[in-house]
């Protein structure tokens, strides 16, 4: 009997945007044994990834889910989601919250959210200036713009704001990996402060997102769910894509003097480090019937996990995948995954994009690497790419 093959993690040496090799080499959906001894399937194909993610009759329920990661095995099932997870959850329970959301992602907030990540840009890049090089551009840019403009959205005041990024700096480095107890803390620390914001914004509504959301008939555990998912989905996703996306650019100094040649390529720019990137590599899905897919069925209960990442590298959509080219006018990239539970603040964090990197580039004409690429600390955490620190001078 032929071995079935696991999951493989390790990227190409000298390529640390690349997906696993072994993932080029395999069909567009394969069979795939996971770490709990459950043999279910892996997806690499834009085509497949997209069929399943679009097709209702595969769940996205964690107590449904098998976790294809080594190390990830031996604890068991997953729980089921609680009341809130929504990223959890299938429809109908699922729509609930995702209306109520989509309500609160307004054009107008995010026209004001657009002027105030202009000024927490501005002001950290002052503040890098002030203090002169050399800096770690995660502590001293990548971090703190999205972080702030968390605040901005739930309607932190700005009282709060340092211990609120202090405890979001803890819960973000220990995510995965590094000091667990202080990575507990820190979670119940920020779910504690939510709660209690929660509790004010219904007391004193003002206008930001949370309030909005006291209107409704969610209860204050779900609310509190949802403020702390919005922090974890929206914080550690756009740090690590603002300093690998400014990591890429000086690593292709031709498209960062595109860049900085035509603002107009700002927008392709962000499409094309997401796509390159894909921050998030790998989500999964379960069966709930047997289903067709590619001409392949996948039976009832079998776990599907679907590489974004060697999605968005598919030859079939994106000629010469591997080479970043700002100008790249394809089809739509899965960073952000696709069907219903599509990354509800993906618009939010295109926003901070385009205003941190350019922001960045520009304030910083000769803004270059101090270490040599293979001495960039990597994040070793399987379920998100991403780098400790990235030393920098100007």
């Amino acid at each position: 009997m032929t071995e079935i093959p696991t999951l493989p993690v390790d990227r190409p040496a000298g390529c640390p945007f690349d997906p696993p090799a072994e993932l080029r080499e395999r069909p567009a959906l394969s069979r795939l044994a996971y770490p709990d001894g459950h043999v279910g399937w892996l997806a690499t194909s834009r085509d497949a990834a997209r069929a399943v993610l679009a097709d209702s009759r595969f769940s996205i329920r964690y107590e449904l889910m098998h976790v294809p990661f080594p190390g990830a095995a031996g604890a068991g099932p997953l729980p089921p989601a609680q009341p809130g997870d929504f990223t959890g959850m299938d429809a109908p329970r699922h729509t609930r919250y995702r209306r109520l959301l989509v309500g609160e992602f307004t054009v107008r907030r995010m026209r004001q959210l657009t002027e105030r990540i202009e000024q927490i840009a501005s002001a950290q890049l002052d503040e890098m200036e002030r203090i002169g090089p050399p800096a770690d551009l995660v502590q001293s840019f990548a971090f703190p713009v999205p972080t702030m403009t968390i605040c901005e959205l739930l309607g932190v005041p700005y009282e709060d704001r340092d211990r609120f990024q202090h405890n979001a700096s803890l819960l973000t480095s220990n995510s995965g990996e590094g000091d667990q107890e202080q990575f507990v803390a820190a979670f119940t620390e920020i779910t504690e402060y939510v709660g209690e914001l929660v509790a004010r914004k219904r007391a004193h509504p003002t206008d930001d997102l949370l309030s909005g959301l006291t209107t409704s008939d969610l209860t204050d555990e779900e609310l509190t769910m949802i403020g702390g998912l919005l922090l974890g989905a929206g914080l550690e996703t756009t740090a690590s894509m603002i300093a690998l996306g400014t990591w890429v650019l000086l690593s292709n100094p031709d498209q960062l003097a595109a860049l900085r040649a035509d603002p107009s390529k700002t927008d392709t720019t962000i499409e094309e480090l997401l796509r390159y990137l894909s921050i998030v590599p790998m989500t999964m899905r379960t069966a709930l019937e047997d289903v067709e897919v590619d001409g392949t069925l996948i039976k009832e209960g079998e776990t599907v996990s679907l590489s974004l990442h060697q999605a968005n590298r598919d030859p079939k959509y994106y000629p010469n995948p591997d080479t970043v080219d700002i100008g790249r006018e394809a089809a739509t990239q899965v960073a952000f995954s696709h069907g219903i539970h599509q990354c509800i603040g993906q618009q939010l964090a295109r926003v901070e994009l385009r205003v941190a990197i350019p922001a960045l580039v520009n304030r910083f004409p000769n803004l270059r690497l101090m270490v040599h690429d293979d001495e960039v600390p990597l994040r070793g955490n399987a379920f998100m790419s991403g780098v400790h620190s990235l030393p920098v001078a100007w």
